[in-house]
């Protein structure tokens, strides 16, 4: 059975607890975390032996099945007051959102990534919060969004002033992702749905619609040889990004409001910056580090963690 939210249950409501805090705070680093690794896995894979379409299926399906008796309880559509925010949910984190980042990472390098989508989505998330739900940023919180705003041109900038030839397809879904993300945040809170059940329940719709086009790539990658490769995707892309992750940033949203958990995302630029040290072997120049300088303060000052009470 689900629940709905009150229209004063925003993100204008009391600030939250020190406890429900420092619990949003570790599920949001716990998210972010997986996050920085996903994005040099999926562009990994889509440039491998699967295909976008394919490897979406193997994201969903493993949430899909984990979570389905938080789903089985609701039923296959969410309650008519949930609907339209769950719609929502599903365009900012279900298969279209994953097909047009996965289709984004066969233009650009993984570099580009991380600035562009989960750089640009907490001030997506900030604007839209403050135009439309009036939510009250705060001055510091203002100056942290400044800060992510100066990583992200400072980290993409290279990308958007010298593309590669057709980068710019990249850039532009990607920046139309980060803009899907944000409304996955900003209507979570408001289907008064658990986070199992929204992501478990968005996987099941994912897995129905990919099917008849991702299903058929896992079974020839097999046929073919590459049943390692598929079932280290269904793990990292299924189990950590599909189930943990969502689980863990829906959690971080539930505790601390949309724009401060939002905020947390402009970490993960640079935590696949450092990934991509071993994995890629890219290894970052001094605007790269002037960029994650500025994320990183800007992640702070944005999530409230200098706010008393």
């Amino acid at each position: 059975m689900t629940t709905t939210l009150s229209p004063a249950a925003t993100d204008v409501a009391a600030p939250p607890s020190m406890a429900d805090r420092l619990t949003g705070y570790a599920c949001a680093l716990l998210a972010i975390a997986i996050w920085g690794g996903w994005i040099v896995s999926t562009r990994h894979a889509v440039h491998g032996h699967l295909p976008p379409a394919t490897v979406g299926w193997l994201r969903f399906v493993v949430p899909a099945v984990v979570l389905a008796p938080a789903w089985i309880k609701i039923g296959l559509w969410p309650r008519r007051e949930a609907m339209i925010p769950f719609v929502l949910c599903f365009i900012g984190a279900g298969g279209l959102f994953f097909l047009t980042v996965a289709t984004a990472m066969r233009f650009v390098p993984a570099a580009d990534v991380g600035p562009l989508l989960p750089g640009t989505m907490p001030l997506i998330v900030a604007v839209i919060s403050a135009l439309v739900f009036h939510e009250r940023l705060g001055s510091l919180r203002i100056f942290g969004f400044l800060f992510i705003a100066l990583g992200v041109l400072t980290l993409g900038g290279r990308g958007l002033l010298y593309p590669e030839d057709g980068a710019w397809r990249g850039h532009l879904l990607l920046v139309s992702g980060a803009a899907m993300w944000a409304c996955y945040t900003l209507a979570f809170r408001r289907t008064g749905m658990k986070a199992t059940a929204i992501v478990g329940m968005i996987g099941l719709w994912s897995t129905i619609i990919l099917t008849p086009v991702g299903l058929p790539g896992v079974i020839s990658a097999v046929q073919e040889g590459y049943g390692r490769e598929v079932l280290i995707q269904l793990v990292v892309q299924g189990l950590f990004s599909g189930v943990v992750a969502l689980v863990a940033f829906g959690i971080a949203i539930e505790k601390l409001g949309s724009s401060r958990a939002a905020a947390f995302t402009g970490l993960v630029p640079a935590l696949a910056a450092a990934i991509a040290v071993p994995v890629l072997g890219e290894h970052p120049d001094m605007a790269a580090v002037v960029g994650v300088i500025g994320t990183g303060i800007g992640v702070m000052l944005a999530s409230g963690a200098f706010r008393r009470g």
